[in-house]
């Protein structure tokens, strides 16, 4: 399960959908975050590396207020 802003991300669920469980973040804001960090909007959560959750929770560090 991937942690990002405070919140747990649920691990089954395809990462497009599992951001907008972050307060602040829809579907638009989160298709931008991935299409930023180059991940695939069909991955699941429990797919991706600790890479790419470090990207995620960078770009909304540097780039979003949540």
């Amino acid at each position: 399960m991937a942690r990002i802003a405070g919140v747990d991300l649920p691990a089954n669920k395809k990462i497009l959908v599992s951001l907008t469980y972050i307060y602040g973040i829809g579907v638009t804001q989160s298709r931008n975050i991935l299409e930023k960090v180059n991940i695939d909007i069909n991955t699941r959560t429990n797919e991706l590396s600790e890479e790419q959750v470090l990207s995620i929770r960078n770009e909304l560090s540097d780039n979003h207020l949540v």
